[in-house]
């Protein structure tokens, strides 16, 4: 029953607001059974028999990937799931995952949107969760071909070098003592983001507060994402807001639109040159000047521009880190794996120098760790979900309008008919082989594939990159006397390790001057 107590427990409501619920919940769902029974339904998969009225809700372990996994095994690579009134499918094979996110991925590219992600993202109006169609083009073409791409991230590595030297040097301060390596490096990332955002927009004091600020703010917003929000599971029921969540959510939106509102009015006075006369390089300029000079037809407006900063923002700083977090802990788990590492980047960049992006594509062992810890540690477990726009068959079974499809990337990489001893952290596998991020092999895909994969690719694998090789050429680390590392996920909107990374550095370096 622990599943059953964790999962409600979660759902935070009082008993009046409980009654009140079932009431609902209870017509809603003889009303959803009348209009099933009216209906001829073609083959749905397999999977466990619901309860009345909330359906598999209580039986839902709070770790999803790994319970679907267990299901699966039972249910097969396929498999369905009543939650509420809300149709759940879950895939878990390659060749499945292939017929959704390629042969059928038109018909399910679009989103079933939570309540608290429409709210975070003014309505919705980002690239993660606006529906398919041309506004959605419009917003993909300005981040990956102009935003996010290779030229534009060249233009801010400047702004990116900064943030990771200044964390170097905060660690070396720390020598000898034990430190949150995850907080450091969600620090890290977050101040890199929001540099390349705004750079020079904000300075000094008011700049440190800005971050300060916006740690906590980010924080909050991602635990509320996590959270299961009753209203997704009975939409009818949206509009009471019972937990409270969207008051919540609501409450931090205005705090990050204030504070996009403040940058946006800066940008606009500093116009296209920076206060000593300089370029601006910032994508905020880049964003208000695309807006300026936009498609008519489908511009750019000033909502979908401060959602774009809210995606950068939340989407951006959580994956980024949690991945790092875990690639480090694996590779402090395999001494022989940090050693290989270490003595690849003293070859390449030396001990008398310090790591420059330029390193990055000749370290091939370190582009094997992060696609390895990726493998096993991939950032969304379950994709974000797919949502078809039309009922479809998948795998021999219907897949109606309207569900939810979660894809299990988790599992899928951990697939032993695919992969050797699937469990194991092995950065060799991905030596000299054919995997990449490019989606079209649905054996490994950790950013998704099809038109919804991940836009921010380019972006995310040189912070991932530079920063990990940053902190593992300058320091060498352990753990705390008598500490046993544990590698224990834990779930939510991404994924993490369930303990935080408790590890000291220890300066390795020739020069105590390469940390400043």
């Amino acid at each position: 029953m622990e599943p059953v107590s964790s999962f409600l427990g979660n759902l935070d409501i009082n008993f009046s607001t409980s009654i009140i619920l079932f009431a609902i919940i209870t017509l809603s769902w003889y009303a959803w059974l009348l209009l099933s029974n009216s209906k001829k339904h073609s083959k749905l998969p397999p999977g466990p028999s619901p309860l009345p009225v909330i359906g598999n809700l209580a039986s839902l372990d709070p770790e999803l990937h790994s319970y679907f996994a267990s299901l699966a095994a039972k249910y097969g690579p396929i498999l369905k799931l009543h939650l509420g009134s809300k149709l759940g499918i879950v895939i878990t094979s390659s060749s499945l995952a292939k017929e959704v996110l390629k042969d059928h991925d038109i018909t399910f590219a679009n989103r079933d949107v939570p309540d608290v992600a429409k709210a975070t993202a003014y309505g919705g109006c980002d690239i993660v969760w606006t529906p398919y169609g041309p506004e959605w083009r419009m917003l993909r073409k300005v981040c990956v071909l102009k935003m996010l791409s290779n030229t534009s991230l060249d233009s801010v590595y400047s702004l990116r070098r900064h943030e990771v030297r200044q964390t170097v040097s905060y660690i070396h301060s720390q020598a000898g003592s034990p430190v949150n390596f995850g907080e450091q490096v969600f620090l890290s990332i977050l101040n890199v983001i929001t540099n390349m955002l705004w750079g020079d927009t904000v300075q000094g004091e008011e700049r440190a507060s800005l971050g300060t600020e916006f740690r906590k703010v980010v924080g909050e917003m991602t635990e509320l994402l996590g959270k299961p929000n009753i209203s997704d599971f009975f939409p009818s029921l949206g509009r009471f807001d019972l937990q409270g969540l969207l008051k919540k959510t609501d409450r931090l939106s205005k705090q990050f639109d204030e504070i996009f509102e403040r940058m946006i009015e800066k940008s606009l006075k500093m116009g296209k040159s920076g206060e000593n006369g300089k370029q601006s390089k910032d994508f905020l300029q880049f964003l208000l000047k695309v807006k300026d000079e936009g498609d008519a037809k489908t511009p750019l407006t000033m909502i979908h521009l401060k959602a774009l900063l809210m995606d950068m923002i939340v989407g951006g700083s959580d994956t980024s880190a949690n991945s790092i977090e875990f690639a480090m802990a694996e590779i402090m788990n395999k001494p022989e794996v940090m050693r290989k590492a270490q003595q690849e980047l003293d070859t390449v960049v030396g001990k008398n120098n310090i790591v420059e992006e330029s390193h990055i594509h000749q370290l091939p062992y370190l582009y094997a760790i992060m696609k390895e810890s990726l493998r096993l540690h991939p950032a969304l477990p379950l994709l974000v979900p797919h949502c078809p726009s039309e009922t479809c068959d998948v795998g021999g079974y219907t897949i109606p309008k309207g569900a939810r499809v979660f894809v299990n990337v988790w599992q899928i990489h951990r697939d032993p008919s695919v992969w050797e001893n699937p469990l194991e952290f092995k950065p060799e596998r991905f030596i000299d082989n054919k995997w990449d991020y490019s989606g079209s092999d649905f054996g490994y895909f950790p950013f998704g594939s099809g038109r919804r994969i991940c836009a921010g690719i380019a972006m995310a694998e040189r912070m991932f990159l530079y920063s990990l090789a940053t902190f593992l050429h300058s320091f060498d680390w352990k753990l705390p006397e008598g500490k046993k590392m544990e590698l224990s996920e834990k779930f939510g909107i991404v994924l993490k390790l369930k303990n935080p990374l408790i590890a000291i550095p220890t300066p390795r370096l020739s020069d105590s001057s390469l940390y400043e």
